[in-house]
């Protein structure tokens, strides 16, 4: 079976959430836009934007910080 629970979990990636940041993946990594399109990024460790305010969405490009 090619979907079987045993199978996703060999491929999990681990994600870390930060309360004022963006989400850190392990990649690889493909990620699925509202609009249906694929970005992909085969770094070590990827940074997912969760503000929305990054100019590279959906990488975090650091807009997220307070700028003094």
């Amino acid at each position: 079976m090619p979907n079987s629970p045993s199978d996703r979990s060999a491929a999990a990636r681990r994600v870390a959430v930060q309360r004022k940041g963006p989400l850190l993946m392990e990649g690889p990594v493909e990620v699925e836009l509202e609009d249906g399109s694929v970005v992909t990024s085969d770094r070590f460790r990827v940074a997912l934007c969760t503000c929305r305010r990054s100019r590279r969405y959906p990488w975090c490009d650091t807009s997220h910080r307070d700028r003094a």
